[in-house]
């Protein structure tokens, strides 16, 4: 009962536009968290070959690399609840159709829509939380959004595996079933604008040095340059972030197939269990961060994270294969409300959208040119060596970005971060 009344009361602490959009956001990930489980296996299931799914992955990557610095150039400049709430249904209505689409044009369209559509969300959420915070509030909020994402994408993931493994149980083709839940994951997505309506819009609170110091050009380029300058040294951090997940993470679910013959169920729920993992690791990463400092945590969970990845690639056991995919998982991936952070307090509020648009269209870009490159491996080396070198690629790339990181950033022992995305 304890335990229960912290709870609620953390949550009444929030404030109203962030419980809207704390709500608003399980709706939207339910929906992405079944397509990320689910949908590779639809096109799988059409009877297309694994080059498709690296294709779909890849223009859908693409679409969203395009879209995220128009979207942050924007959301500089206008109302963050309108561009979330077209998001939201833009991105369900797309997901509704990719339920049913089996062409491969259409299949291609679709990706492109739903890539295109997605970015509002991941563009403006940390903006938005930003603004609707304070900065003592800031980590700690980071830590508790990045947590629910990963929570609904637990439902939307571990749900949608069993729910397309009882319909096919129930007597449904695999293609039927898979689309049935394909279609309930977008309508779910769909649905995450009706509490954005209730959203009360916030007088930007922006530190803009133009205002303060009007007659002060050359300190206003200084400003504008330390800006930039930080701007840059995220996005490099996160095209190889980036590059590097893209060889694996859109994946991980074929591989537990394509490798052990698992059932969807299986899938789900070890994706699922991935994702709690990481939500563990998410809520006691500002405690690493305030002992160490938040760059060093950053790199402390990247580092610790490639043993497991490594033992995922090469093994053929799937007990240990599952454990070190659970570990790596939890530990890559607890550093990004860390980082998330540390670009907010080092960016000023005025280029935070462009900002946060400009590393995630980094990271997109990583995705989208690695998809063919997965693909050729795979049909060129089979199963086990295409993954053993992927993964193997993966992780020689995240030890750069995290040294890369680290000596870009270690300097500035003062500063706190800015956005990022699954890896």
């Amino acid at each position: 009962m304890h335990a229960l009344h912290t709870i609620t009361a953390g949550w009444k602490q929030l404030g109203r536009n962030i419980r809207l959009f704390f709500l608003a956001n399980i709706l939207y990930q339910i929906g992405t968290g079944m397509f990320s489980v689910l949908y590779n296996l639809y096109i799988q299931a059409l009877g297309y070959q694994d080059t498709m799914n690296g294709t779909i992955v890849s223009v859908q990557s693409l679409a969203t690399a395009l879209i995220f610095i128009p979207i942050g150039l924007i959301a500089d400049r206008i109302n963050h609840r309108l561009l979330l709430m077209l998001g939201a249904m833009l991105t369900g209505l797309s997901f509704m159709g990719r339920a049913f689409a089996s062409g491969e044009s259409g299949l291609v369209i679709l990706s492109v829509a739903a890539g295109l559509f997605a970015a509002f969300f991941q563009v403006i959420a940390v903006p938005f939380l930003a603004e609707n915070t304070t900065k003592q509030q800031r980590l700690k909020m980071f830590s508790y959004h990045f947590s629910l994402v990963l929570a609904a994408q637990v439902l939307g993931s571990s749900g949608g595996g069993f729910l397309a493994d009882m319909l096919q149980q129930a007597g449904w083709t695999k293609i039927h079933s898979l689309q049935a839940v394909l279609f309930a994951g977008g309508a779910a997505s769909l649905l995450a604008f009706i509490p954005l309506l209730f959203v009360k819009r916030t007088a930007k609170n922006k530190v803009i040095l133009e205002a303060v110091v009007p007659d002060e050009p050359v300190k206003l380029q200084v400003h504008a340059k330390d800006d930039w300058r930080a701007i840059l040294k995220f996005t490099l951090a996160q095209l190889i972030v980036g590059t590097g997940s893209g060889l694996v993470v859109p994946y991980l679910n074929l591989y537990f197939t394509n490798r052990f013959a698992v059932s969807l169920t299986a899938v789900g729920i070890l994706i699922s269990l991935g994702q709690v993992m990481t939500i563990v690791s998410m809520l006691i990463g500002p405690t690493l961060a305030s002992r160490v400092g938040p760059v060093k945590a950053v790199v402390l969970f990247q580092m610790m994270s490639l043993p497991f990845l490594l033992l995922t690639g090469f093994t053929n056991l799937f007990v240990i294969a599952s454990v070190s995919f659970l570990f790596r998982q939890a530990l890559m991936n607890a550093a990004n409300p860390i980082q998330s952070s540390i670009m907010v307090d080092r960016v000023s509020d005025a280029r935070r959208g462009i900002a946060n648009s400009m590393t995630q269209t980094a990271f997109m870009l990583g995705w989208a040119t690695m998809g063919p490159v997965q693909s050729f491996l795979l049909t060129t080396y089979g199963t086990y060596w295409g993954y053993a070198i992927t993964f193997s690629m993966t992780g020689v790339l995240y030890i750069s970005a995290s040294a890369i990181y680290y000596f870009m950033f270690k300097e500035r022992k003062t500063a706190a971060p800015k956005a990022t995305v699954s890896v």
